[in-house]
């Protein structure tokens, strides 16, 4: 349910009907001016109604962030992984700024992935949230790691501290994640400053900075347009093949779909449906059996390796068919 708002008692200004937590709040009373040190983009607070955390952002008017990010967010489809907008408001000192409120997410990669099927899960959700965002005329443009989050609470259901997120919320203790293997999360993709929507019939084909990725060649040089699209297939790529392929061994079903990702020449690139098309019928050649298998580092012994993987053959694939059967998946709504 969305944020209500309701009149301030001094004013007929409206103020969310939220309460940040008092040391956060005082951040951005004192810190959200440009007279100030230091500008928090984003904070934690707390929803009145219901004592649900929640995240802020602070978003200038500059760009059109808000608006599209509330245009994926009020789609229901199943492949939507946009992150859900919840409220927004206008900062009542400040014309030009205002704040988005969005669910308490956390960075995807934390904790490490650690069974096989882990990393298919993630592939899946990632080319399906894509493929949905291109539908939709969305491109956007920054389709990096640092973009890329995940709903925890299946792995962290007590939570965690907002400003040092391997603590416990009290901000003392270590945390003690379950696996995603048995407690399966779901990705999303944030951050839509940078992102671009093209009508229907609009060529994406047009000029562009991109995002923190300099590895996509079109970016080489700036005055010549390229396909918003294409980008953002390259860069989900280069997040698969540095976050996944690279850090972990027996990956190797990905190199096919790296290899249409990350073609150099964006013209002769693969589309986002094309490559889940592919990913799919990749997917469903994978053993359901090898979806616990441990994932292996460079550096991990051949000893450590053995080991982890009689375990995982022990504990065996029960309820484990859901990471090659997606569609079929049912979440818990954000």
């Amino acid at each position: 349910m969305p944020l209500k708002s309701s009149p301030s008692p001094a004013s007929d200004t409206p103020v969310p009907s939220i309460k940040p937590p008092h040391t956060v709040w005082e951040l951005i009373n004192d810190y959200a001016y440009p007279s100030k040190l230091k500008v928090y983009m984003v904070l934690d607070a707390r929803r009145l109604k219901d004592n649900v955390n929640v995240c802020i952002k602070r978003i200038s008017k500059v760009t059109k962030e808000v608006t599209i990010a509330q245009y994926l967010a009020s789609n229901q489809d199943s492949r939507n992984h946009c992150t859900p907008v919840w409220d927004d408001f206008r900062d009542p000192d400040l014309p030009d700024v205002s704040y988005m409120v969005m669910p308490v997410l956390r960075d995807f990669n934390d904790p490490e992935f650690g069974a096989r099927g882990e990393v298919v899960d993630f592939v899946t959700q990632m080319l399906e949230g894509m493929t949905f965002m291109h539908s939709q005329g969305v491109a956007h443009s920054d389709l990096t790691a640092v973009n890329i989050m995940m709903d925890a609470r299946p792995i962290l259901p007590r939570g965690w501290h907002f400003s040092a997120p391997r603590s416990a919320p009290n901000g003392y203790g270590n945390l003690k994640p379950f696996a995603r293997i048995d407690h399966p999360v779901r990705y999303y993709i944030i951050n839509f400053d940078n992102a671009v929507r093209f009508l229907p019939g609009q060529s994406s084909i047009v000029k562009g900075l991109g995002g923190r990725d300099s590895d996509p060649p079109e970016l080489a040089t700036t005055h010549i347009p390229f396909d918003h699209f294409k980008l953002d297939v390259f860069t989900l790529g280069n997040v698969f093949l540095k976050e996944l392929k690279n850090k972990y061994l027996s990956l190797d079903f990905l190199d096919g779909l790296l290899t249409m990702m990350m073609t150099r020449d964006y013209r002769k690139r693969t589309t986002a449906q094309a490559a889940l098309d592919y990913w799919v019928k990749v997917r469903d050649s994978i053993p359901v059996a090898s979806a616990r298998w441990p994932l292996r580092k460079p550096e991990e012994s051949v000893g450590e390796a053995v080991v982890n993987t009689f375990t995982a053959a022990r504990e065996g694939v029960h309820n484990l068919r859901y990471l090659f059967e997606h569609d079929k998946r049912k979440w818990d709504t954000l």
